[in-house]
């Protein structure tokens, strides 16, 4: 067995040091909470905001005007809205531009072109804008030092591995040390607990470069901790089965689309979509937000390649896109088209639809950000019935953060320190260092996303069933018992990421359970042998949990 540290006690723990690990944490010890941050890496530079962003999801009266309702239809409608529990998004609009007076003030430049908020991209003609652009380039290193500033504590190169619940309730949870080669475990006990992992990514092959999962659009560390540990605890999931593709440059696996200021076109020069013909950094070209598989529709039916043209962008708005790009984190992409001489003046730039993945999909949370197993609560890209990115894990994680702080001061402390589940996991994970010689985790993943790839795979042109995701479980099902009987890891940093596809396993799971469930098509949720949208399920969403060893489902109504 690997040796146990100290264990460590807090009122509040916040799982992964992200957007929305570090605002819960602000808000957590400003309840007056003792709090820390369990981190895998280090929270100055870590998450899929790691290097940046430049767009944060807002509602600004004096820019929308008063009527809320208004920017919730938008949000509704935009990429990011239709799987919200709409309770959730107007609690969410009410608070953002606070959120947003806090960071500008912390020192993240949120009033990047004046004295006053500026909104524009991912916007249709006419309508109201609502996604600020912001200079985002340090924003992670801000809510480090402010999160540190209120007196939080922050526990690098400790991912959380598993949750550990007493008498029903949350508990604490494991940690894994990787600070060295050989790693350890670190029980921490804890009175609520925030997860805030992100997005479950690995799932699927990369679409620019299968065999090389990390070349993805989002963080690869991201691999559906929060889901997976929640799920074996007996937490709600929520809208798991229908999965999420990004979009942009072709093999680059870089997001950020709406950055780019130009128009999508046909190879003959044919716009792609009907909205705008030539692109503002206001208004952008948002056809691929409504047609979201454009990108393969137009290769499978021989129409394509698609390109973004920005040859008819001024010199003004170009320089504003390049400054963009780097508050957006695209700093690669901005030094490969030096280096090789890409011009978008001159030339267009072919885009691709990404690998399915996980975000905005995951944890059931309430009003607050709690989940269904008592003290637990949840925020960011890994909630299941709210979306907004950026902008949602901030918010979301300083209305959990202020909860959970607040209502640790009447709880106490649980014993976590003689729990069985604690040693059957750590039993479990020290197996897979203590083996001589074995398979590498990485043979692992790599099955797992041809299972996912084959059994259940996400739209368009890709179809599931009732075969094949009975087939996909069963499949899946021999892989763990192989994986674990199999793997063999040499150091602290393998043994985290075998640990992560073991997550990615739970995840596949969860999605192919839920998917045999939804006997529909809707999204890129495709069934051969249900081809139609059932209008009955157009405001339900499906819950998937276990208990007792069994998987449960149920559907329920859509909050309004």
């Amino acid at each position: 067995m690997l040796k146990f540290n100290d264990p460590i006690s807090t009122d509040v723990l916040i799982v992964g040091g992200g957007i929305g690990g570090l605002c819960a944490a602000i808000a957590s010890a400003r309840a007056g909470a003792s709090t820390l941050v369990a981190e895998k890496a280090d929270t100055r530079r870590s998450g899929s905001g790691a290097t940046g962003n430049d767009h944060f999801t807002c509602y600004y009266p004096k820019a929308h005007g008063e009527n809320v309702d208004v920017i919730l239809k938008e949000l509704l409608n935009s990429l990011l809205g239709p799987w919200h529990d709409a309770k959730l998004s107007r609690r969410f609009l009410l608070e953002s531009i606070h959120m947003v007076d806090r960071w500008h003030e912390w020192g993240i430049n949120m009033k990047p072109f004046g004295d006053d908020y500026e909104f524009m991209g991912h916007a249709f003609p006419g309508r109201p804008r609502i996604f600020l652009k912001y200079d985002g380039h340090n924003q992670k290193q801000v809510l480090t030092r402010q999160a540190k500033k209120e007196g939080v504590k922050i526990l690098n190169h400790h991912p959380v591995i598993d949750l550990v619940k007493a008498d029903g309730e949350i508990a604490g949870a494991l940690t894994l040390d990787v600070t060295g080669d050989v790693p350890s475990f670190t029980l921490i006990r804890a009175k609520k607990v925030i997860l805030s992992t992100g997005t479950a990514n690995r799932l699927y092959p990369a679409a620019g470069s299968p065999g090389w999962p990390f070349n993805t659009a989002f963080c690869p560390s991201c691999a559906g901790a929060a889901q997976a540990q929640a799920w074996r605890i007996g937490a709600k999931m929520v809208n798991m089965e229908l999965p999420n593709r990004h979009a942009g440059p072709k093999f680059f696996a870089r997001a950020g689309k709406s950055t780019w200021i130009g128009v999508y076109k046909y190879p003959d020069g044919k716009l792609l979509g009907p909205f705008v013909d030539k692109a503002t950094r206001y208004v952008g070209d948002i056809t691929c937000d409504v047609w979201n598989s454009a990108y393969t529709d137009v290769l499978l039916n021989g129409s394509g390649p698609a390109y973004i043209d920005c040859t008819k962008t001024g010199p003004e708005d170009l320089a504003f896109m390049k400054e963009g790009m780097i508050s957006e984190g695209l700093t690669a992409l901005v030094d490969y088209m030096e280096r090789t001489g890409l011009d978008v003046s001159r030339h267009a730039v072919e885009f691709m639809q990404y690998e399915p993945h996980l975000i905005g999909r995951g944890l059931e949370i309430d009003i607050d950000g709690q989940t269904s197993v008592p003290g637990l609560y949840a925020a960011g890209d890994m909630v299941g019935n709210f979306r907004a990115d950026i902008a949602g894990a901030a918010v979301y994680g300083w209305i959990a953060g202020g909860h959970a702080g607040t209502a640790a001061s009447s709880c106490g402390f649980k014993d976590v320190e003689h729990s069985p589940w604690v040693e059957e996991r750590a039993a479990l994970y020290s197996s897979l260092f203590e083996r001589d010689h074995g398979a590498a985790w990485k043979e692992a993943n790599l099955a797992l996303q041809q299972i996912m790839d084959s059994y259940a795979a996400a739209g368009p042109h890709r179809l599931r069933s009732a075969t094949l995701l009975t087939a996909g479980l069963k499949y899946m099902a021999d892989l763990r018992k192989n994986a674990l009987s199999e793997i063999a890891v040499p150091d602290a940093h393998s043994l985290m990421r075998a640990i992560e596809t073991l997550d990615l396993m739970d995840n596949g799971e969860i999605i192919m359970h839920a998917a045999l469930e939804r006997k529909e098509t809707r999204g890129m949720h495709m069934r051969s042998d249900y081809t139609f949208t059932n209008p009955l399920l157009a405001d339900k969403f499906l819950n998937v949990w276990q208990e007792d060893g069994r998987v449960c489902k149920q559907w329920r109504q859509r909050w309004n």
